[in-house]
């Protein structure tokens, strides 16, 4: 979804039934959607693998985990032959679900949240100068509201290989629900704010409500929203969103 102030919408994302993803891109002449869009597209390739109930769990970790750095050198690659998007980049919040495994994979600082009963919590560390400063206790979070750095990030897929993938895993339990944001929404939105938003029963109701909210905010970047519940029904999809199309 687009913001009120950005022209162009430089994220994208997946849906699949056990795999979904979001990616915010940056970088101008258009180099954001790029970004984002080999990284979404590369992920899409590797379902086939990742879903496999043949393979076993260790291995489809590793391969989930490895794809950051296949989508990096992706990256690195497109650089190389069109140098003007030289610097561009993207940020890539994964979910995969597996056995009774949910695995979340994280780079940059779009979001992961999870509603477990009445309890909601960010999953996802932001990869940003903001959050080290607020893990050393040097400034506050309300100091981190309006910090000049407070969209800097220390960790993103640009082509350069300067990453370290992080592969959190989490028990899936029926009745969670997990929400991927791009930090269109984080960014202006509170964290209660969001919470109450989410708890809305149909999931279209919620993602339409967190979008209005974000709207009446100003939406000064683009808006990216997933919303997925752990159920044990079979669920159909693989559809590509945003720049990813």
């Amino acid at each position: 979804m687009l913001g009120l102030v950005r022209s162009g919408n430089e994220d994208a994302a997946l849906i699949s039934g056990s795999l979904i993803a979001v990616a915010d891109g940056m970088g101008g002449h258009a180099g954001g959607e790029v970004a984002s869009k080999i990284a979404i597209q590369t992920l899409q390739s590797l379902m086939p693998v990742l879903t496999n109930s043949d393979i076993d769990t260790d291995s489809i970790e590793d391969l989930l985990l490895n794809s950051l750095h296949t989508i990096d050198t992706k990256i690195g690659e497109y650089t190389d032959e069109v140098p003007q998007l030289r610097g561009m980049g993207t940020t890539l919040t994964a979910l995969l679900s597996y056995a009774d495994t949910v695995a979340l994979l994280h780079i940059g600082d779009s979001r992961c949240y999870r509603l477990r009963a009445h309890t909601f919590e960010q999953l996802s560390n932001d990869h940003t100068i903001i959050q080290e400063l607020l893990n050393q206790g040097s400034i506050t979070a309300a100091e981190a509201l309006d910090h000049p750095q407070r969209s800097v990030l220390t960790q993103a897929l640009m082509g350069d290989g300067e990453i370290t993938p992080l592969l959190q895993l989490f028990d899936a339990k029926e009745g969670d629900r997990y929400l991927l944001c791009s930090d269109g929404l984080s960014g202006v939105l509170t964290e209660k704010e969001i919470k109450n938003f989410v708890k809305k029963d149909d999931q279209e109701v919620a993602i339409k409500a967190l979008i209005d909210a974000a709207y009446i905010q100003g939406a000064p970047d683009n808006i990216t929203i997933l919303i997925a519940d752990v159920t044990r029904s079979e669920v159909m999809a693989n559809q590509l969103l945003g720049a990813a199309l």
